[in-house]
């Protein structure tokens, strides 16, 4: 018979769930191919911005209106960063990264619908939401299945499986619009993702997912994460680099058209190039992670080599955009990576708030992100592309300075005690 604690402890769970390996394998590649799908109906709108089946040539809009769709979707996303990890607390991460995603698929299909621009404008806004409740659960989910130092790969390959499934958005996307439209386009993403989401609710195990009773918030005590100033560091520094990676994918196939002259293939081919290559730098930057305790170093290192990136775009032949697309998304993938590792080596942070943690800093990068990518698509309508390119990647450096915030990690790896133990 098990001891019954104390009223008002609460018991630490374990360090990691009770799946096998091959559950965990199988629960981790289908979190994976969610978050595919789901970076797909992130970017599947850039390449239907433009052209004569696009978005832009069906309402008679340009870029300025533009941007504003393209930072709805985010301003729907950092709303509910936040409360989705309030969600975790009480329901834990399964229903609602799954719920997300689902709602994501749904927003995605009925806005191949929209039936005027505000109808358009408001699906992606409905999307933003779904993504919200999808991510911060979801990621928190990957960790949870490995112990420490265990998790830096997989965390890694959650993080990276974005840029795959935004470089399918965006070739996807560059390839369907010209022949069948861009609601054809909205349509694959969000059938893709719903099946997925399908799948994903029968193949993982509720039972051996839903988080321990001692998971539970105790009652009447606020989160650790609320008081974490690392929290608010993160969150700061990596607005610059969120916009500027959310407007470039948007926009540089509309640029690669308009002012290169590209063939839509080829302008979709450069769009992959700087989302794709993070699929590699996500793992490495999780791994770096794990393996070194330098990590305001790694972060401030890896965002200027992207923003440098940035800068010399508009100056770059195509041969040098696809060399510059490609370290600009690995510097992307590498630095996130970093970042979503980082809350499990909090040690006043519980296990059960880490989703929290990951929600709050990403609600401020998606926030700020939106108003960057607004604010690009206003440049570009006031100025040129390359004046747009050029902001972002000051924008970028520039809110880099808050990591001056950021605790700095110390000591090796933390036991698996100090992961569970509640504050």
């Amino acid at each position: 018979m098990h001891a019954v604690p104390p009223a008002g402890t609460v018991s630490p769970p374990p360090a990691r769930t009770t799946l096998g390996r091959n559950a965990r394998a199988r629960a981790t590649a289908l979190l994976i191919a969610l978050r595919f799908g789901y970076a797909y109906n992130w970017f599947d709108i850039g390449p239907a911005l433009a052209g004569p089946r696009g978005i832009g040539a069906e309402f008679g809009v340009g870029p300025g209106v533009w941007g504003v769709l393209v930072a709805a979707f985010l301003l729907g996303a950092g709303a509910t960063q936040v409360p989705a990890g309030l969600l975790v607390r009480r329901h834990g991460e399964r229903p609602v990264a799954l719920g997300g995603a689902g709602a994501l698929a749904a927003a995605a299909v009925a806005g191949a619908f929209s039936p005027t621009l505000d109808a358009l404008l408001a699906s992606r806004l409905l999307a933003g939401v779904g993504a919200g409740l999808f991510f911060s659960p979801a990621i928190g989910w990957v960790g949870r299945l490995f112990g420490p130092g265990e998790r830096g790969l997989p965390v890694g390959a959650f993080s990276s499986a974005f840029s795959g499934g935004a470089a399918a958005g965006v070739v996807g996307s560059a390839l369907i619009v010209p022949a069948y439209g861009w609601a054809a386009a909205f349509v694959v993403g969000g059938v893709v993702l719903g099946l997925t989401t399908v799948l994903a609710l029968v193949a993982i195990p509720s039972a051996a997912l839903a988080p321990a009773p001692s998971m539970a918030a105790p009652a009447g005590r606020p989160s650790a994460a609320w008081r974490g100033r690392s929290v608010l560091a993160i969150g700061l520094a990596f607005v610059g680099f969120e916009g500027a990676t959310f407007a470039t994918g948007q926009f540089v196939v509309p640029y690669g058209e308009s002012v290169r002259s590209w063939a839509p293939w080829l302008a979709g081919a450069v769009g992959a190039a700087f989302v794709l290559p993070s699929v590699v730098g996500g793992p490495v930057g999780g791994v770096v992670a794990e393996r070194s305790m330098r990590h305001r170093s790694q972060l401030v290192g890896i965002t200027l080599v992207g923003a440098a990136a940035l800068a010399a775009l508009p100056w770059a032949g195509l041969a040098a955009a696809l060399a510059i697309g490609a370290t600009f998304s690995f510097a992307y993938g590498f630095a996130y990576a970093v970042t979503y590792v980082l809350p499990h080596y909090w040690a006043d942070l519980p296990a059960r708030d880490i989703p929290l943690a990951i929600g709050l800093f990403n609600a401020m990068q998606l926030g700020g992100g939106a108003l960057v990518a607004a604010l690009f698509g206003a440049v570009v309508a006031a100025r040129s592309y390359a004046a747009a390119w050029e902001v972002a990647a000051v924008l970028q450096v520039a809110t880099l300075c808050a990591l001056v915030a950021l605790r700095p990690t110390v000591g090796g790896r933390r036991p698996a005690s100090a992961e569970a133990a509640p504050r």
